[in-house]
């Protein structure tokens, strides 16, 4: 939250790419007041049937190279952070419950996919729990009309008028 407050931005709409819904959900979480809708893209979420899928992917990913940039982080601080994302919550969302999205009132806009670690059923279930959530169509990139429409879906969504409003400051 510091980021927007640093800009004096009061509420926001946000948008968050793969785990990047995750981190919507605990923003949502932590500071409901503020944000005022959300798109979930593509979201990482548990997978039963693999349920290690994103620590793996992460770990054969994402970690090697960061290691490379940052060798002044441990790989037990990584192991660590692999865990508290990834394992202490696996039911569904990383970061949230099925209760909270049961309970949240903010708008979602939901923009599905299914690869291992993009599971279609985490979408699905966001979307029909939380009770001002939207789903588009899966897939969403063909045809091509379709996807200029998903486009434009993100680009509207929490805005009736279609005009895109200017962030809010204190």
């Amino acid at each position: 939250m510091r980021l927007m407050d640093h800009p004096g931005i009061n509420q926001f709409l946000f948008i968050g790419y793969c785990i990047g819904g995750c981190f919507a959900g605990k923003l949502m979480q932590r500071a409901s007041d503020r944000v005022v809708g959300a798109v979930f893209c593509q979201s990482v979420g548990y997978r039963p049937e693999d349920p290690h899928v994103m620590y793996r992917h992460s770990m054969e990913n994402w970690a090697p190279d960061f290691m490379k940039r940052r060798p002044d982080v441990s790989a037990d601080t990584i192991e660590k952070y692999m865990h508290d994302l990834y394992a202490v919550q696996p039911d569904f969302l990383y970061s949230g419950s099925r209760d909270f999205v049961r309970n949240c009132e903010t708008p979602i806009l939901v923009l599905p996919d299914d690869i291992p670690s993009h599971p279609l059923q985490t979408s699905i279930d966001v979307a029909s729990l939380a009770p001002n959530a939207e789903i588009t169509v899966f897939p969403l990139r063909d045809p091509p009309e379709l996807k200029a429409r998903t486009v434009n879906r993100v680009r509207t969504f929490g805005f009736p008028d279609a005009k895109v409003r200017k962030a809010t400051r204190r």
